[in-house]
């Protein structure tokens, strides 16, 4: 792929702005949509902001971001965004019905040979395809929370996706200076199914009371090389998100993926980690400045 072919982005959360940034950067001219102004403002400042970083950090030219910003746009508009697109990337919120009639409805306003893919962490790719009225042209392409660090694109392939789908899809994470793993369609596909049994028992473990947030991450990152641990990647993630992933997973593949009363307890009190400025740690200016409260069985054993 290259500079002259358009992406559209549907949703402009934290994965849609992520997922545009990358585009814009990989040369990709990008609109990107929400049905929400406020959010799309937002969304075009949180880009910029990511941009500024790149440069600052010596990713990126000035010259370079302030061209990716040029190729970046916004609308509230469905037929302007999917206009002249080559590829469609939905990044709505893990429900499927919503994702089904978000892609059906884009694909009325695509050429016949565009690309359709999904941001999907763990939901049925084929049903998702099933949707469409030419399902061989869609793949998962699950990027990574923040996309702009993370090198990974899981490739997901449903059961009607071509092999010329897949070929392009392979090309358009490479072209994004990222690596693509293929995966076929299974729940929770490879990275969400091994992240969320991880996850899942990191809360048990603090729920037990067997160790504090700290130290079960300092366990995995010193002792098996992970770059983040279970319990701060939960809070990256979003602790909504892993309780949906876990949710999905229990239906599908049995009661190993429960999800604990603690995950549920923090998630009814609005505690979803970064976003929220609280989850199992509390977070400023986007870095840990502590661990969650002492009446919480994820405030034990901070230095234990």
């Amino acid at each position: 792929m290259n500079d002259t072919e358009a992406v559209c982005v549907l949703g402009a959360g934290t994965m849609g702005r992520g997922i545009a940034h990358a585009c814009a950067v990989g040369g990709h001219r990008v609109r990107l949509r929400d049905v929400n102004g406020d959010v799309l403002a937002e969304a075009a400042k949180a880009v910029r902001r990511t941009l500024d970083g790149g440069v600052e950090r010596g990713k990126l030219s000035r010259d370079e971001a302030d061209a990716a910003f040029e190729r970046l746009e916004t609308t509230t508009d469905l037929a302007t965004a999917a206009a002249d697109a080559d590829v469609a990337i939905e990044a709505v919120p893990e429900d499927i019905d919503l994702k089904r009639d978000v892609l059906a409805e884009v694909e009325s306003h695509l050429s016949r040979d565009a690309l359709v893919g999904s941001n999907t962490s763990s939901l049925p790719l084929t049903s998702v395809a099933a949707a469409l009225d030419r399902p061989g042209r869609a793949v998962g392409l699950h990027f990574f929370n923040p996309v702009h660090a993370m090198d990974l694109v899981e490739v997901v392939l449903a059961e009607q996706t071509t092999d010329t789908t897949r070929e392009r899809a392979e090309s358009l994470v490479e072209g994004l200076g990222k690596t693509a793993v293929t995966v076929a369609d299974s729940p929770g596909f490879a990275t969400s199914r091994l992240g969320a049994i991880q996850g899942v028992e990191a809360i048990r473990m603090l729920q037990e009371g067997v160790a504090g947030p700290r130290d079960v991450d300092a366990g995995m990152e010193l002792g098996y090389r992970h770059p983040m641990g279970p319990i701060e990647l939960t809070d990256v993630v979003g602790l909504d998100v892993r309780l949906d992933i876990l949710e999905h997973l229990r239906e599908e593949l049995g009661e190993r993926f429960a999800p604990p009363p603690l995950l549920r307890r923090k998630v009814r009190a609005g505690k979803l980690g970064r976003k929220t400025g609280e989850g199992f740690y509390v977070w400023e200016d986007g870095e840990i400045a502590g661990v969650s409260g002492s009446d919480d069985p994820a405030a034990e054993g901070e230095g234990r």
